[in-house]
């Protein structure tokens, strides 16, 4: 009876239950090189970027600070304001992406595995441990 209601499902739904037409999917491993290699480009791509935006924004802040000064509209400074405030968040940006660039390239050259050695006893015990080890290495 359950192959009878599937086999009136896949109909209706007009789908088949082969499975052996189904793909594998392959997974596959990207080499440290790429990633390198795209960090960089990214870095340049958003420098290249923002220093378009804070060059843009000051000309765009000479502008309106000239109106500003010609109308003497107090709309005309706050927006002269807010503008600052953008470019100089911009700039800010900046040193936020060499600071981000620097910990990727420091998490690409970071030693993974660290060990934590832990010693239990008394300092006398040790001081013993280490004059034995010292007498085996001179010998």
């Amino acid at each position: 009876m359950n192959d009878n209601v599937d086999d009136k499902l896949n109909q209706i739904l007009e789908i088949g239950t082969d499975i052996s037409t189904r793909t594998k999917e392959v997974s596959r491993v990207v080499s440290n090189k790429n990633r390198t290699e795209n960090i960089d480009t990214d870095y340049r791509y958003a420098r290249e970027n923002l220093y378009n935006l804070v060059e843009r924004g000051q000309d765009a802040i000479d502008g309106i600070l000239q109106l500003s000064k010609d109308t003497e509209h107090p709309r005309a400074y706050e927006v002269a304001g807010q503008l600052i405030k953008t470019v100089a968040d911009t700039a800010e940006k900046l040193i936020d992406l060499q600071q981000k660039l620097q910990n990727l390239e420091g998490e690409t050259s970071s030693v993974t595995t660290q060990h934590n050695h832990l010693y239990v006893g008394s300092t006398s015990e040790l001081q013993k441990f280490l004059k034995k080890s010292k007498k085996l290495d001179d010998e």
